[in-house]
């Protein structure tokens, strides 16, 4: 991996970690989703048109499905992602999110389009994921939670609590949601990667083409559930607004980088947004376990740097 593009992934996953703390703390859904696909919008819109102006480029046959091939994936896992952080703790939720999906990345691009990264590179990929579950003492927290599973389907069935309420949440759902979330990444991260190297299309036109497609998929189950939207709008329209900016900003930099550099690489570096969340988590969401979380996070830092010199 280039120093260009480890500097891209690093300032992606500093990015990544911002909108994505905004958009747990929303507590979403559906209408979340959709107000912060409006300002993504308008962020695309005055970019994307300016971009047009200036390069004026060719689109490639068939970009169209490709585009929304890609929308549709994001659709679902940003709609998943919302449901995982309602059904499961954050603690479990996010790092099965983002641990799973470069294991499952770097393993399609190996075996579908035959990249051959080199075993530090893998080692590196290695040591990050099994830090990630260091980070959140992931194989003991599965554990408990499907131990108690037997108990959660003893309860009597109740509406989902909305977020901010307090209620129980569903952790074995949350489990699943997380990882059908990592598996979405996986698979996008993937399907674009291909698409931004060997269709040669602009990352920012690319990104928001898909984010039109996101747009228009949801626009008719917002307006059913207008008043939500309205809600929404009022109470949290300003984390809203960090996800729809921040957001596209940091896949379009995943996505340059991703146009010069195998996604085996790409997959597993920008995890270290994880180290930067734990880092959220403690001085904002005050958790505990600090020298744990360090230890994981010095081990994420190893590799990184062996992904570099990879």
């Amino acid at each position: 991996m280039t120093p260009l593009a480890l500097g891209l992934v690093l300032i992606a996953a500093f990015i990544h970690a911002t909108w994505n703390y905004a958009a747990k703390r929303s507590g979403g859904g559906l209408p979340f989703v959709w107000v912060s696909s409006v300002f993504a919008l308008g962020l695309y819109a005055v970019a994307g048109t300016a971009y047009w102006l200036w390069r004026q480029p060719t689109l490639p046959p068939g970009i169209g499905w490709v585009i929304v091939g890609s929308g549709l994936l994001k659709t679902l896992y940003s709609l998943l992602l919302q449901r995982a952080y309602r059904q499961g703790d954050f603690s479990l939720v996010y790092p099965l999110t983002r641990g799973t999906a470069p294991l499952l990345a770097t393993l399609g691009a190996i075996a579908i389009f035959g990249e051959r990264p080199t075993p530090l590179a893998l080692a590196g990929g290695a040591i990050i994921i099994a830090c990630v579950f260091l980070l959140t003492d992931g194989p003991q927290s599965v554990g408990r939670i499907f131990r108690t599973s037997r108990s959660d389907k003893r309860e009597a069935a109740s509406p989902s609590p909305i977020a901010g309420s307090s209620g129980t949440t569903r952790p074995t759902q949350g489990v699943l949601s997380g990882l059908a979330c990592g598996t979405c990444v996986a698979l996008y991260t993937v399907w674009d990667q291909r698409a931004v190297s060997h269709l040669q299309i602009a990352p920012l036109l690319y990104d928001g083409g898909t984010q039109v497609v996101l747009f228009a998929v949801l626009t008719p189950f917002a307006w059913t559930r207008r008043a939500e939207v309205v809600q929404t709008w009022r109470e949290h329209r300003g984390k809203a607004a960090l996800v729809g900016l921040l957001s596209p900003v940091a896949y379009v930099l995943i996505l340059t980088a991703m146009s010069f550099t195998p996604v085996s690489y790409i997959a597993p570096a920008r995890e270290i947004s994880i180290v930067i969340g734990a880092f959220f988590g403690a001085r904002l969401l005050k958790e505990a376990d600090a020298p744990r979380r360090l230890l994981a996070a010095g081990g994420m830092a190893v590799g990184i740097i062996a992904l570099a010199l990879g």
